[in-house]
C-alpha cells in the first residue's frame, strides 16, 4: 500500500521535460515583440494628446491676463476684451444641470443597485444606456422643441433661449452617466455592511443612504466629476437652448453665453482678436476638465489596492 502511494506521488511530481534552447528563444522573441507593439501603441495614443495640449497651451497662455477674466467679449474689430460672460455663463448652466442631473442620477443608481433586479430595473438600465449614446445635438433639439418653442409661442413670438433651457439639456446628459456610475460603484460595497445594518434593526433605505452610500461616496463623487467634465465642453445642445450673449447674465430666463459656444463662434471668425480669445477660452476649458479629472483620481486613490 505504501509503495503504491509512493509510486503515485512520484508520478504526480514528475517534472516537465526541459524546453529546448530554440523554443525558449522563440518564446522570448514573441514576448519582447508583443511588449514593443504595446509600447508603440501606447506612444501613438499619447502623441495626439500631447500635441493638442501643447498647441492649446502655446496659443492660449499668451492670451490669459486679468482682463481676460474680468472683461466681457469685445465687438468685432476691437482689440482686447475677455470672456468673463462666457465663463460665468458656463458655471451657471453647469450648476443648473447639476441641480437636475445629480439627484435623479444618484437616486436612480441607488435604486438600480439595491432594488433593480426586476423588469423595471432592466428597462431603466436599457433606457439609461440608450440615452447615454444619443448625440448631444439630438438632446439639444429635443429641449428646443419642449422648452424653447412653447415659451416662444406663449410670449407671442419672442425667441426664448435661456440658461434654464441650456441647463435642462446638460442635466439630461448628466443623468445616465451619474446613474450607471453610481449603480456600479454601490454594487461593489460588501453585502456584509448591509446585513450588519439590518441585523441591528436599521431600515433598508436608511442603511442604503447612511451605510452603503457612505462607503461608496468616493466612487460616486468620481462619477459626478466625470459627468460635469463631460457636459462642460458641450456646444451643440447650447446652440439650440441658451444661444449666447455679449453681456454677463444671471437671469436664467435670458440667453446666456458659454465657453464652448464662444470658442466655436470666435474660432470660425475672421477677426484675429476673436481667434486669440478662442484659444484662451479653449485653454481655460481644458484646464477645467483637467482639474476635474485630477480630482476624480484623488477621490479614487487607493481603491484598486
Amino acid at each position: 500500500m505504501q509503495s503504491t502511494y509512493q509510486s503515485e506521488t512520484s508520478v504526480a511530481l514528475k517534472p516537465f521535460p526541459p524546453m529546448s534552447k530554440s523554443l525558449m528563444q522563440w518564446r522570448s522573441f514573441k514576448s519582447n515583440l508583443m511588449r514593443a507593439l504595446c509600447a508603440f501603441a501606447t506612444l501613438l495614443a499619447v502623441i495626439p494628446l500631447v500635441l493638442v495640449l501643447f498647441t492649446i497651451a502655446a496659443k492660449g497662455l499668451p492670451v490669459l491676463s486679468l482682463n481676460f477674466f474680468t472683461a466681457t467679449e469685445p465687438a468685432a474689430g476691437v482689440a482686447g476684451g475677455g470672456l468673463k460672460n462666457a465663463i460665468l455663463g458656463t458655471m451657471l448652466m453647469v450648476g443648473l444641470a447639476s441641480c437636475l442631473g445629480l439627484p435623479i442620477g444618484i437616486l436612480g443608481g441607488l435604486y438600480l443597485s439595491e432594488f433593480g433586479n426586476n423588469r423595471l430595473g432592466f428597462a431603466v438600465r436599457f433606457a439609461a444606456d440608450v440615452l447615454n449614446g444619443i448625440p448631444s445635438i439630438v438632446i439639444g433639439v429635443f429641449v428646443y422643441a419642449v422648452a424653447v418653442l412653447p415659451v416662444t409661442q406663449a410670449t407671442g413670438g419672442n425667441i426664448s433661449f435661456s440658461a434654464l433651457a441650456g441647463g435642462l439639456a446638460l442635466g439630461i446628459m448628466m443623468i445616465p452617466t451619474v446613474m450607471r456610475t453610481t449603480e456600479e460603484i454601490v454594487r461593489l460595497v460588501p453585502m456584509a455592511l448591509r446585513e450588519g445594518a439590518l441585523a441591528l434593526g436599521d431600515t433598508r433605505w436608511h442603511s442604503v443612504f447612511k451605510i452603503v452610500l457612505g462607503a461608496a461616496k468616493g466612487g460616486v463623487i468620481t462619477g459626478v466629476l466625470l459627468a460635469i467634465a463631460r457636459i462642460s465642453g458641450e456646444t451643440a445642445p447650447l446652440l439650440f437652448t441658451a444661444l449666447g450673449s455679449r453681456y454677463v447674465n444671471f437671469d436664467v430666463r435670458a440667453p446666456t453665453a458659454s465657453l464652448p459656444v464662444k470658442i466655436y463662434d470666435f474660432a470660425t471668425s475672421a477677426d484675429d482678436n476673436w481667434n486669440a480669445l478662442a484659444w484662451g477660452g479653449a485653454f481655460v476649458l481644458v484646464s477645467l476638465i483637467l482639474v476635474l479629472s485630477i480630482a476624480a483620481r484623488y477621490f479614487t486613490r487607493g481603491k484598486n489596492t
